[in-house]
């Protein structure tokens, strides 16, 4: 069985379809353990005090608003060299749920940055590429709304895809190319001696296993609608040209 089977909108729609409800599932309770065992069950940090407890929704919605774009830039490639629609669709089923990730890492961040560093903003280099990706977020939703013909609206979406990447990377690793930056180091990485203390790091991993789910099944959902939305206005053009 090969993986561009579920390039064909039938079978995509008949496998997700499923799976959908369990995966939502699975996503509730994760994020509730998790939120529930990081907000009530963890100590206050030394340096942080309480405000540490704001990582469970900042560190999960921060990754996810980079990996979305990913995803959506491995689904763009997908589209412009098979031409396989679902995999443009599912790029534009994603982009929303990014921009609700972006704006919650964006939000949450101003609130544990200001009784750390004193300010609700600071242009730092990794917060200022998280802003101007979530202009590309809101560029590429836009971009998808005004172009009437949806495979020419894929074409040009999946080129701003493709440029907007650069600021997903600038978001995700410039504390390494920017040593002068506010923000802190990752707080999860392969180096295992670079992580949080385990009582913080354990339930923050369900948590992230909560977003992470959350999204698949958001992104499985919305795809299905946007095949079958496809689907109605290819019918209405075939009867708009028989009555013609």
């Amino acid at each position: 069985m090969s993986v561009w089977e579920y390039a064909n909108p039938k079978k995509f729609i008949a496998t997700t379809t499923p799976l959908i409800p369990w995966i939502f599932g699975l996503a509730l309770l994760c994020l509730g353990v998790g939120l529930f065992w990081g907000f009530f069950l963890t100590p206050d940090d030394a340096r942080q005090g309480s405000t540490v407890r704001i990582i469970y929704l900042h560190v999960p919605s921060a990754m996810m608003a980079i990996n979305v774009w990913i995803m959506m830039l491995l689904a763009s490639l997908v589209w412009l060299v098979r031409r396989h629609h679902v995999s443009a669709l599912a790029a534009k089923a994603a982009a929303p749920v990014g921009i609700v990730f972006t704006l919650i890492a964006l939000w949450t961040g101003a609130v544990w940055g200001q009784p750390m560093w004193g300010t609700w903003w600071a242009w730092d280099p990794r917060l200022t590429s998280f802003l101007i990706l979530f202009l590309f977020y809101l560029g590429y939703v836009a971009l998808w709304e005004a172009i009437p013909d949806p495979d020419q609206a894929a074409d040009l979406t999946s080129i701003l895809c493709l440029v907007g990447s650069v600021f997903a990377v600038l978001s995700r690793y410039a504390v390494h190319f920017w040593s002068q930056g506010l923000h802190q180091g990752a707080t999860l990485s392969l180096d295992r001696k670079e992580n949080i203390a385990d009582v913080f790091w354990f339930p923050l991993l369900v948590c992230i296993a909560g977003f992470v789910l959350f999204f698949v099944a958001l992104v499985f959902m919305r795809t299905g609608t946007e095949i079958r939305l496809r689907r109605i206005a290819a019918i209405e053009r075939r009867a708009q040209r028989q009555e013609a």
